[in-house]
């Protein structure tokens, strides 16, 4: 269960973090990408992650205590499965080091290099007006940000998605959504930096507090169009079909203050093989979204325990309370940036012909500024993943008082260990889970089962 509005928010508002080295395929995991061979792995993924099948009456015996449900639970689970799953979620802790240590050498590569101050000082010859010349340089950035983090692009996001048997597309459709989201980055990215720069030129020493604000109302806009304009392009959305599951879902919405009249289904299945939903959107742009997969391959049970999820996220306000707690981080973030970047400025700023009087109101100091924050949002996945755990814990809790399904939520959560490490060590949640465990979030089913009988 996830919250899309948190995807854009890490997708559109800090784009420029995506950028990072290219580095070549792995031989041992290339494959096939035809159509037959979709539809291998598709086949693949559903022998490679199995639960084992139980009925009611399997759930009825179940024992009172909390904690002898939750083992019962867990138990379902195959060692391959729990193996290939933990495999798979720690794989992601080396990708966030080598997507950040790739980053800081692109910022390198543009800074020790003539190519970005020579298109700073032709953008500045040839557009007179500032903002455009800077959204020109912030396009072109994402451009070739884009081009040299292709090989990674293509590594973990088809083929490693192919090899542990979660990804559907052939090569050809998959890479088409990719220059669809280069050109949503492009004009995202080419806004962003041109109203950016333009405040910070204005500001002065107080970039940092203005900035903060650029990045929130940014962020806001993100979340309030994506339902609109941008998830669209990537997935088809159409209108639930009328019956039980639908009439529930809108009941639960309805009373809990979630302006919508209608539940969509998206063809997720043609992508992925995760189950998912949301509740996304803001300023009156709100949506209930859940996908194929969980349409077809969860009972009703499963289906109302997941949206009540998802709408308590809506009700109680995660999306604007996620927008102020994530500016806070921006703004220290900024504030290091400062104090980093008229320390390296200083110091470097002749070498890679920036001038430090201009400072960061200099558009060519972009990579500079990218690497510097980036740094810092490495430093705070601690607290960025504790905001979004402690909402998930919220809504969790919130949706097992709205469904009063915790068979529901535990099974589904059970489907959710396809792609999500479902017993960490607590130090290792702390740092890298954006959600609580499988463990955690099926003895809370369990002990609201206990206390609730």
């Amino acid at each position: 269960m996830k919250v899309s509005f948190k995807g854009c928010l890490w997708r559109y508002a800090l784009w420029a973090l995506l950028l990072a080295l290219a580095i070549g395929f792995a031989p041992a995991q290339a494959q096939n990408t035809g159509p037959a061979a979709a539809a291998s792995n598709a086949a693949s993924a559903a022998s490679a992650f199995r639960i084992q099948a139980v009925d009611d009456a399997w759930r009825a015996a179940l024992p009172l205590d909390a904690h002898a449900a939750t083992q019962a639970y867990l138990d379902r689970l195959p060692a391959d499965v729990v193996a290939r799953s933990n495999a798979y979620y720690e794989g992601g802790y080396w990708l966030q080091l080598w997507n950040w240590l790739a980053g800081l050498a692109v910022a390198l590569l543009l800074l020790a290099t003539r190519p970005s101050t020579a298109l700073r000082d032709w953008a500045t010859r040839q557009l007179k007006w500032a903002p455009l010349r800077d959204g020109f340089y912030g396009a072109a950035y994402a451009a070739a940000g884009w081009l040299l983090t292709l090989p990674l692009t293509v590594y973990q996001g088809f083929v490693r998605e192919h090899n542990y048997g979660m990804a559907t597309q052939t090569f050809a459709a998959w890479f088409g959504e990719q220059l669809v989201g280069l050109a949503v980055s492009l004009l995202m990215g080419a806004v962003l930096v041109a109203v950016l720069y333009a405040v910070l030129r204005r500001a002065g020493a107080q970039w940092w507090l203005w900035g903060t604000g650029v990045m929130v109302a940014f962020m806001a806009l993100a979340v309030a169009i994506a339902p609109i304009w941008i998830e669209p392009l990537f997935n088809t959305y159409k209108p639930v079909p009328d019956g039980p599951v639908k009439t529930a879902v809108l009941a639960m919405a309805r009373a809990n203050g979630v302006p919508v009249d209608n539940v969509y289904v998206f063809d997720a299945s043609r992508q992925t093989t995760r189950v998912s939903a949301n509740v996304s959107g803001l300023f009156g742009t709100a949506a209930i979204r859940l996908n194929d997969n969980l349409l077809n391959r969860s009972s009703e049970p499963e289906i109302l325990a997941v949206m009540a999820h998802e709408i308590g996220h809506y009700a109680m306000n995660h999306i604007p309370k996620s927008l102020v707690m994530f500016g806070a981080v921006i703004l220290f973030g900024f504030l290091f940036a400062q104090w980093a970047m008229r320390w390296l400025l200083a110091r470097y700023g002749a070498r890679w012909r920036l001038d430090a009087k201009t400072g960061v109101a200099d558009v060519a100091s972009l990579p500079l500024l990218v690497a510097v924050f980036s740094t810092y949002l490495l430093l705070a996945t601690p607290v960025l993943n504790t905001i979004t755990r402690t909402q998930e814990v919220e809504a969790d809790l919130y949706g097992l008082n709205l469904a009063r399904e915790p068979h529901g939520e535990a099974e589904v959560l059970l489907k959710l260990v396809e792609y999500r490490k479902p017993d960490p060590g607590a130090l290792e949640e702390l740092i890298f889970f954006t959600h609580p465990g499988t463990r955690t979030r099926i003895y809370n089913a369990m002990r609201w089962r206990e206390q609730m009988r």
